[in-house]
């Protein structure tokens, strides 16, 4: 029987790690580019009465966060940047 290497087992382990990790996170935060704000705001606000500002605090979170939650409402535990920027009243700065 031929001795296996610990040096490839331990890069296969170290890689699949490495890629389980990258995928865990590819759809929460950070996962937007700033240019896919636009669409994913107008998705997240088109059940609202009040668009305009839904809209520009949804594209100003957005830009920050570079994530917004699915759905037009609630999910905001997806985007935790998003879920915790608060107005200086305390209340959620973004829709």
């Amino acid at each position: 029987m031929a001795k296996l290497s610990w040096v490839p087992i331990s890069l296969f382990v170290l890689l699949s790690l490495v890629f389980l990790i990258e995928a865990s996170s590819a759809g929460g935060e950070g996962s937007l580019r700033p240019e896919q704000c636009a669409d994913a705001c107008a998705y997240r606000c088109s059940e609202t009465s009040h668009k305009k500002p839904c809209l520009f605090f949804c594209n100003m979170c957005c830009k920050k966060c570079l994530c917004v939650p699915s759905g037009t409402d609630g999910h905001k535990d997806e985007c935790p940047c998003y879920n915790n920027w608060k107005t200086k009243e305390g209340g959620p700065k973004c829709p």
